[in-house]
Order: C-alpha cells, then sequence, then structure tokens
C-alpha cells in the first residue's frame, strides 16, 4: 500500500504524522471520502470544493486543491483495486498540547482502502444523542467523530449498520456518515442543511436528479414514512428496512428503487458530475 503524506508517496510503514499532529491530539482537521471504482474517483470536484468549504469553517489554512488532486491521481495509480475508499485529510500540522495552533503548517494524507459493494436494504437505529445545529462544527465534515463512532457502536449492537440523530429541536437530522431521505404519500423529502446535517455529495445528487424536496421533519416521521433510504459515497443510495423495531413492508419500495435506478445511471455516464 502506498500513501501520500506531505508531498509524496510513501509505503504504508512509513507513511507517518507526529504524534503532536493537531488532527490526533484535538481534532483539528477534516477529511473527505471518495468512491473509487477501477482507479477512478467519483464525483472529486464537489468533494475537493467541500473539503475546502470544511476547511474554512475550521479556521484551516486554504488547502491547495490541485496538489490535493495530484496525490489523490497519485495514489489511485499506486494502488490498483476495483473498489475503494480514497481518503483525503487535512490536519491543522504539528501543533502544542492544547487548542492553539502551531506554526509548522498543515498536514496532507491521502489513502485509499479496499471496499465492498453495499447490500441494498439495511437496517438503522435512532440514538439518544442529538445534533447541534448551531454548532461551530455544523455542516463541516471534520475529524473530530467521537460521538459517531459511540453512536454506530450502538447501531451494531443492534443489528444495525446506521445510527440516525435527531437535532436539538427534534428534528429529523442525519445519520453518523449518512443523509436520511423518506417517502411521505409519494413524496421524497429529506432534512434541509439547517437542520444541522453535512451537505452530504450523494444526497445533493439525488436531489437534484429525483426532485425530491427538502423539509423540516419530526424524528417521528420515521415511524410512518412510507419508505426511508440512506445516501453517503459507499452507500449510493441504500433502502432502510428496518428503523428500530419498526419493519418497513417492502425495501426497497418504489420510489427508493427509482432513486438507486436514477443515480446508478447518472452516475455511470459521468463521474464527475
Amino acid at each position: 500500500m502506498r500513501i501520500w503524506v506531505d508531498g509524496g508517496l510513501r509505503d504504508a510503514a512509513d507513511a507517518t504524522v507526529s504524534v503532536l499532529d493537531h488532527g490526533l491530539t484535538v481534532g483539528d482537521g477534516v477529511f473527505e471520502t471518495l468512491k473509487a471504482t477501477d482507479g477512478r474517483a467519483f464525483a472529486t470536484t464537489r468533494h475537493l470544493k467541500r473539503l475546502a468549504r470544511s476547511a474554512r469553517g475550521l479556521g484551516l489554512p486554504e488547502p491547495d486543491l490541485d496538489e490535493v488532486a495530484r496525490a489523490c491521481e497519485a495514489v489511485l495509480a499506486a494502488n490498483p483495486m476495483p473498489l475503494g475508499r480514497l481518503r483525503v485529510t487535512y490536519t491543522g500540522g504539528t501543533s502544542p498540547l492544547g487548542s492553539e495552533r502551531g506554526d509548522a503548517g498543515p498536514t496532507l494524507v491521502v489513502a485509499l482502502g479496499e471496499a465492498s459493494r453495499r447490500p441494498d436494504a439495511t437496517a438503522a437505529v435512532t440514538v439518544p444523542w442529538t445534533r447541534n445545529e448551531t454548532s461551530a462544527l455544523a455542516g463541516l465534515k471534520t475529524t473530530s467523530y467521537g460521538e459517531n463512532v459511540v453512536a454506530l457502536g450502538r447501531a451494531h449492537a443492534a443489528g444495525a449498520s446506521e445510527a440516525l440523530f435527531a437535532n436539538t429541536r427534534g428534528q429529523l437530522c442525519e445519520g453518523t456518515g449518512s443523509n436520511v431521505f423518506v417517502v411521505l404519500d409519494g413524496r421524497l423529502v429529506t432534512p434541509p442543511l439547517e437542520s444541522g446535517c453535512l451537505a452530504g455529495i450523494t444526497r445533493a445528487l439525488v436531489a437534484e436528479w429525483t426532485g425530491a424536496e427538502e423539509a423540516e421533519l419530526p424524528l417521528d416521521v420515521l415511524a410512518e414514512a412510507d419508505e426511508v433510504f440512506l445516501t453517503s459515497t459507499l452507500r449510493d443510495v441504500q433502502a432502510v428496512q428496518r428503523v428500530d423495531d419498526r419493519v418497513l413492508p417492502a425495501a426497497p419500495g418504489p420510489v427508493t428503487a427509482k432513486a438507486m435506478r436514477v443515480f446508478a445511471e447518472r452516475a455511470a455516464a459521468d463521474t464527475n458530475p
């Protein structure tokens, strides 16, 4: 395995960052995950724009997106595989042991790991913790993922692959690493960005390609929705067949199945939409 670290490719055993890196000590970093199929990443332009947006939101120096793109291409070329998770991590770099940043400059790491195709349907659970839609980190894809680790552990213990959060107003928000869509009387709806959810790349494409609406939704909409599905970089569009103890009668249902089909066709036709 060859990994890009601060300017060049290195063997995995030599691809190291400082133990004083701010991304490690305080979670001061942002990242992107891209799906890579046969050496080609999907929606690279959108992902790198969001990386820059997250970096600005966290107060990090503006990343050199040309360098990031070159790093992604180099890692993809050095690690051929049919389906992979391409991870770009950009941190505050070597810093003092506190919240203040040092002056060493940011760290850039790009790595690729093998991935497997997700099943068409999965289970999800709701969790008692909330997303704070007014947080300084709301809507940013940061490396501060501790609460997602805890919530995903709760989901796995319940035989599910995803945990779904409400925000502080009791509205449906997002999953630990996914956005959520529901079907209500034939309408396809997803929470708005104002709910505190991440501006998912797949979420945006699905909404654009299917005409889905944005609307504030109470968390208990999951108990009455005709269909529920998740979107993310590696899930694409994935039906939810169970939420907590509720089993949905048909998953994927007709609206979800159409979204799955449309997304697969449009993504195959254009790898950088």
